[in-house]
């Protein structure tokens, strides 16, 4: 089995990663139920640990926490479902598959909470030569520790993921492995960086987030929360975009500018909206809320609430039935309509074909109208 110690009984290859812990004034806090400081005793614990603590055997079991954006509301007296269930889902993964055992506790078990191993995660895919993992740790965690509304959005994104994304089959799949995931948080470190004045750094980490992920986000856009970013593949944002809470997004989505205007050029999308794959949204227009975008489409006009449009350039061809189209994730809900296409397009090309064999000129009556 793979193991994190070396024949000392130091974790040495950790002993540069472990997380430290901040209050929200910034200032370094001890472990919430210990009262043990991350940096310090904790860090200690970490290094110099048998065998057993770091791969003690878990009882396995299966995982239903039920988790509601209301259990992750910051400040409720239900604790962190979403962390809880992270954990607990490591720990069964860890039992099953024990070659993962070290991934798993490098990743998640070896944290106090989210927000220290997310930080490990993004600093581990998005370092490289001049980026140290262990700069990016500390800046990531800090950043996150001194922000709620990032504490509140990394945990609703999540959720977002684990309940839309059909292929996520746990929180933890989601935090270690997806990059749609990844790219997302990597974004909201670097929107609290450039709204900070650090707009250098945050420019460097949308450079390693195009370049590792193949997602570009500007991070002077504005994000909600509870976003799904599935597969993530293609997707640019642009500098002065809009996304409202609950959204999802396909591989592929550009919302870009025209590149004639100058200022706020970029589009704007209202809560709940469903943009489908290789759709491209140009312009400071306005998709509204409960809107759905089919896949390929090119969008230059305002979307009314709830509209359905598809096309090049992007018509309104009806009104979507379902209240939440982001949640029942229907990408087929035009399917009629182009499949009324389709059958009216063959028919034309039969009459056609029919009237070339008959010598006559189909340009005279199909297509002519």
């Amino acid at each position: 089995m793979t193991c994190l110690i070396d024949r000392s009984g130091c974790c040495s290859s950790l002993s540069g990663m472990v997380p430290r812990g901040f209050g929200e004034d910034g200032e370094e806090r001890g472990d919430r139920a210990g009262g043990r400081s991350p940096g310090g005793t904790a860090a200690a614990e970490y290094v110099k640990c048998p065998l057993a603590k770091v791969f003690p055997v878990y009882g396995m079991g299966v995982w239903n926490p039920g988790v509601t954006e209301a259990a992750i509301v910051p400040g409720a007296d239900v604790g962190d479902a979403i962390w809880d269930a992270l954990r607990a889902e490591a720990k069964s993964e860890a039992e099953k598959e024990p070659i993962l055992s070290s991934f798993l506790y490098a990743g998640i078990l070896s944290h106090d909470n989210l927000e220290q191993s997310l930080g490990f995660v993004l600093a581990n895919r998005l370092h490289n030569a001049t980026l140290l993992a262990t700069q990016l740790v500390d800046i990531f965690s800090e950043v996150m520790a001194r922000d709620a509304g990032i504490q509140r959005a990394i945990r609703l994104d999540l959720l977002a993921f684990k309940d839309r994304g059909p292929a996520c089959i746990s929180y933890s799949s989601a935090l270690l492995h997806l990059k749609g995931y990844h790219s997302l948080q990597s974004y909201r470190i670097a929107h609290a960086l450039w709204n900070q004045g650090r707009k250098v750094l945050a420019l460097s980490l949308q450079s390693r987030n195009s370049e590792v992920f193949g997602v570009d986000i500007h991070p002077a856009a504005k994000i909600g929360e509870g976003i799904l970013l599935d597969n993530g593949t293609g997707v640019v944002i642009g500098e002065t975009a809009v996304i409202g809470n609950r959204v999802s997004l396909m591989q592929g989505v550009t919302l870009g500018g025209t590149g004639k205007e100058i200022g706020d050029r970029h589009p704007k999308i209202g809560e709940g909206a469903l943009i489908s794959a290789r759709v491209t949204i140009l312009g400071n227009i306005k998709v509204g809320e409960g809107a759905m975008i089919a896949a390929g489409s090119l969008v230059l006009k305002d979307v009314p609430r709830h509209g359905m449009v598809a096309g090049i350039p992007a018509k309104l061809i009806g009104f979507v039935n379902e209240k939440d189209p982001y949640l029942t994730m229907k990408h087929d809900e035009s399917r009629g309509f182009f499949k009324h296409i389709a059958v009216d397009l063959s028919n034309g090309l039969s009459k056609g074909d029919q009237q070339r064999d008959r010598g006559e000129n189909p340009e005279k009556t199909v297509g002519g109208r």
